[in-house]
């Protein structure tokens, strides 16, 4: 099960030039083939799917924290898209003054279309994401392996995400996710020298994980969050531990295995879009509701 609190895992700052094509950009974090979708399903299935846990319970308890970790990743990446896209078009209730006339000249019509000016499960052309992303062969090392080469993708994508869009939101955001996915690239390497005793970086291209040059990145490296594996449960998967061990390979800095999660931030409260019908109750009765509430014990 997962328990879900109601903080995004850093604060997002507002845009200083929101942008339809911004946010078409930042999708292929979300839903392309090495978006957090990716991530997310590809653990989360491996974890379901694993046989031999009691024998092999690190392995198994490190998928679980990792697949945990990218739930958060993925609001935090739609979060970014949907403030990039707020304020986008004409607000008001009259359709006849073509309030999303805007929504013609971005690149991605499907969030002026298909949701409320707010992200979706599709990567920065409008491809919505699919399971047919998920590997989950049943093959422990071949899993991590795979494993590994995702998070390689994914870091490379994120690069070049931040090159694109200079937004601080969206730099933010990539900022934070560039150290915590090398925490995972990290963890997934250390993984297969634990299982096969073979020095996976004397085998596989370890790619540069150093972030200093990004700025937004360096400010989570002085919070120490790339040396840092949270399990994102209070009680269990706390023999991860045991292969999250040792010094980083870049900093020689000691790893430290945190159980739990980071503290967060609150996530923002999205502006409503009346000429989108979001959220779509303009025109309720407080009194009603106020009636319900009573009813149901609730005090408004």
């Amino acid at each position: 099960m997962i328990q879900r609190i109601d903080r995004l895992a850093i604060e997002l700052p507002t845009p200083n030039n929101p942008s339809p094509n911004d946010a078409a950009a930042v999708q292929q974090l979300l839903g392309g083939k090495f978006g957090e979708m990716s991530t997310l399903m590809n653990y989360t299935y491996q974890s379901f799917n694993f046989r031999g846990r009691n024998r092999l319970r690190p392995f198994y308890d490190l998928l679980c924290s990792i697949g945990g970790e990218e739930y958060g990743h993925i609001e935090v990446v739609s979060y970014t898209t949907n403030l990039l896209l707020t304020g986008q078009t004409k607000r008001g209730m009259d359709p006849t003054v073509t309030p999303l006339a805007n929504g013609t000249d971005a690149r991605n019509t499907y969030h002026f279309i298909d949701s409320g000016q707010a992200s979706l499960p599709i990567d920065s052309m409008g491809q919505f994401w699919s399971g047919a992303n998920v590997f989950s062969s049943g093959n422990l090392k071949l899993d991590l392996l795979h494993n590994f080469f995702l998070e390689c993708g994914a870091r490379a994508n994120k690069m070049r995400v931040y090159e694109m869009v200079d937004d601080p939101t969206a730099r933010e955001m990539v900022g934070y996710l560039l150290v915590r996915g090398g925490v995972h690239v990290v963890a997934y390497a250390k993984a297969l020298e634990v299982l096969t005793g073979v020095q996976v970086g004397k085998l596989l291209p370890i790619p540069d994980l150093d972030n200093t040059k990004f700025p937004e990145a360096k400010k989570y490296m002085d919070q120490k969050l790339h040396l840092k594996l949270f399990t994102f449960s209070q009680d269990d998967y706390r023999k991860a531990g045991i292969i999250w061990d040792g010094t980083h390979p870049e900093t020689g800095e000691p790893l430290e295995f945190v159980p739990g999660m980071p503290e967060g931030a609150p996530a923002p409260d999205l502006d409503e879009e009346p000429q989108l019908n979001a959220p779509g109750a303009m025109d309720y009765d407080p009194d009603l509701f106020r009636d319900i509430a009573k009813k149901m014990g609730v005090n408004l």
